[in-house]
């Protein structure tokens, strides 16, 4: 670019001089867990079971409410319902990048060094983002399996052209964050793998990636969009939740 260009290569340059200094100096750990669970569908829900089909926890699900061709998507269309009596599984996971940033943040903080500091925060999310990317790739091939031999090279990767997808609980098709909470407990993430969950639903240390795996093959990624009251009044009863809480957690999709 005639204009942008110089300072776009010497920002390149700065990112990959502090990548290889992570690497040599080894600043940052990485931690990941991930679980499988059998798992049927009840409607918008999804039961989570132990091996001998008893619950551990409920998803709950939304489901989209806009005119539109085709079918109204929630995640658990993913999963085989319960009446079908097929044992179906859905898993998660929550994987950080950022073990050991903060003493390295703080030491370019007090150099008054905020391009640093601001630098080595975004590559330890970007390392996050890779490292979910590398899991989700073993789990289809290895630790679920169902995948075994996937041959995708890494702009198929980034296209997304393999089955199943990752979705992260708060994000477009899953935009209520407190379903982190269940999803936690069930990885016990906090104790095998050092990530916390603060009390608004946002994860520590920060470079953290986390979220649900469903195997199905015609799984695919969708935004919700739009929710009536009808939808929310309907979702805070299956849950138990206030509905003044939902409004204010999922603002953007009330109608």
């Amino acid at each position: 670019h005639p204009e942008k260009g110089e300072e776009a290569r010497k920002l390149f340059a700065d990112a990959q001089a502090m990548l290889q200094q992570i690497i040599d100096e080894k600043w940052l750990a990485a931690k990941a867990v991930i679980g499988f669970w059998p798992a049927n569908s009840i409607g918008d829900d999804v039961e989570v079971l132990d091996e001998n089909g008893k619950e551990l926890a409920k998803y709950y699900f939304l489901r989209q409410q806009t005119a539109k061709e085709g079918a109204n998507l929630c995640l658990s269309d993913f999963i085989a319902p319960r009446e079908t009596g097929l044992t179906d599984y859905i898993g998660g996971f929550a994987v950080t990048a950022g073990i050991g940033i903060d003493a390295h943040v703080a030491r370019f903080e007090a150099d008054h060094d905020d391009y640093s500091a601001i630098m080595l925060k975004a590559l330890a999310d970007r390392l996050a983002e890779a490292f979910a990317e590398l899991m989700h790739l073993r789990v289809r091939k290895e630790f679920w399996g169902y995948a075994p031999t996937e041959t995708l090279e890494i702009k198929d990767l980034v296209r997304e052209e393999y089955q199943g997808i990752r979705p992260a609980i708060g994000y477009p098709a899953c935009p209520e964050h407190s379903e982190k909470r269940t999803l936690f407990n069930l990885l016990q993430a906090e104790e095998n793998a050092g990530i916390q969950l603060t009390e608004s639903y946002a994860m520590f240390p920060t470079a953290a990636v986390s979220g649900l795996y469903f195997a199905h093959a015609e799984a695919k990624y969708f935004a919700l969009g739009k929710i009536n009251d009808e939808q929310l009044y309907n979702y805070t009863t299956r849950k138990g939740m206030d509905p003044d809480e939902l409004r204010r957690i999922i603002s953007p999709n009330i109608d």
